[in-house]
């Protein structure tokens, strides 16, 4: 799909009231079959079970010790379960699921031949209600009106994801004639709502609640077993886990590196604070980060490495770490 895109990359109060999205490192991995529904339950931090047509689930695909290969939103489409994520994060989760796919009556691929465009703002709802008969809400997440699916993501402001084949999103987008972003927004929106954003880097090396996924509901305890619950149920019930994702904020003079180090001030020393799963540079210089921290009290001073005087802020997100 080729579309205009606006090549500015703004902060988020620069964001204008309503605008697209161009998804395009955006994908899925696709199960289907007789026995998707049974075998994907086995595989994954979410209760597969309680998947409707109208339903959106959040869940994590772990390794047996429970390290995350991806955090999907689950969708049903065409029959079929959908696993929406960055393609980035879909090698490695869509290999694992393959591996032990072969025992069962599934057929697990990547999706082809799909779209993603995401539409975002104030008057998004209304936008989608001038072109579709029914759009989605907090208790309908997902409406499917002929080839179309419609995902409704909570948040700050309504985000909708718009799933077709190329030609129809490009008929949309210009029916809507909104101003089109580039993928890197995307990301800024859901760092700053908390979403993890895995790549292949960062794959296979955290356990969901680092990645907040029990603040999510992205991770069921009572579903019964699944592939690395034993290590996910221990971090829950013993509080075993001691780190989280966190948003950050810093104003920078220089581009970002995709090595740059955050560091934690220790007495008069620096040492690394954590790790900085992604990031986004506004073009005046506002840095929104994803990272995973220590989650043992108070943030300490941080900056970025290379650019010492920089001063990192943590950012709020939309939902809590307290547990009760």
């Amino acid at each position: 799909m080729t579309l205009t895109t606006n090549t500015q990359l703004p902060s988020l109060k620069q964001l204008p009231s309503t605008y697209l999205v161009e998804l395009s490192d955006f994908g899925a991995i696709t199960l289907s079959g007789e026995e998707q529904s049974k075998y994907l339950q086995g595989q994954v931090t979410c209760d597969v079970n309680s998947s409707t047509e109208q339903s959106l689930l959040v869940g994590a695909h772990c390794d047996a010790k429970g390290k995350v290969f991806s955090v999907f939103r689950l969708i049903n489409r065409s029959a079929a379960h959908l696993l929406l994520q960055p393609k980035a994060s879909i090698e490695g989760s869509l290999n694992a699921l393959k591996k032990f796919g072969v025992f069962a009556k599934v057929t697990i691929e990547e999706a082809q031949d799909l779209s993603f465009i995401a539409l975002v703002g104030e008057q998004a709802s209304v936008l989608l209600q001038a072109e579709f008969s029914q759009i989605p809400d907090s208790l309908n997440p997902v409406v499917q009106l002929g080839s179309t699916s419609l995902v409704y993501l909570c948040g700050d402001q309504p985000r909708y994801i718009i799933i077709d084949e190329q030609d129809t999103i490009a008929s949309l987008v210009k029916s809507l004639a909104l101003p089109v972003f580039s993928q890197g927004v995307w990301d800024l929106l859901e760092i700053s709502q908390g979403f993890p954003i895995l790549n292949e880097k960062t794959s296979g090396h955290y356990v969901p609640q680092m990645l907040n996924l029990q603040a999510m509901n992205g991770i069921s305890f009572t579903k019964g077993c699944y592939l690395g619950q034993e290590t996910v149920a221990r971090m829950q019930y013993l509080g075993k886990n001691k780190r989280a994702l966190f948003s950050l904020h810093v104003q920078l003079e220089q581009a970002i590196e995709v090595d740059d180090v955050l560091e934690k001030q220790l007495g008069d020393n620096w040492r690394k604070a954590g790790d900085i799963l992604a990031y986004y540079q506004a073009d005046d210089g506002n840095c929104y980060l994803q990272t995973v921290l220590a989650n043992d009290g108070e943030l300490p001073s941080m900056r970025i490495a290379a650019q010492t005087d920089t001063v990192v802020t943590k950012q709020a997100l939309p939902y809590t770490l307290e547990t009760e």
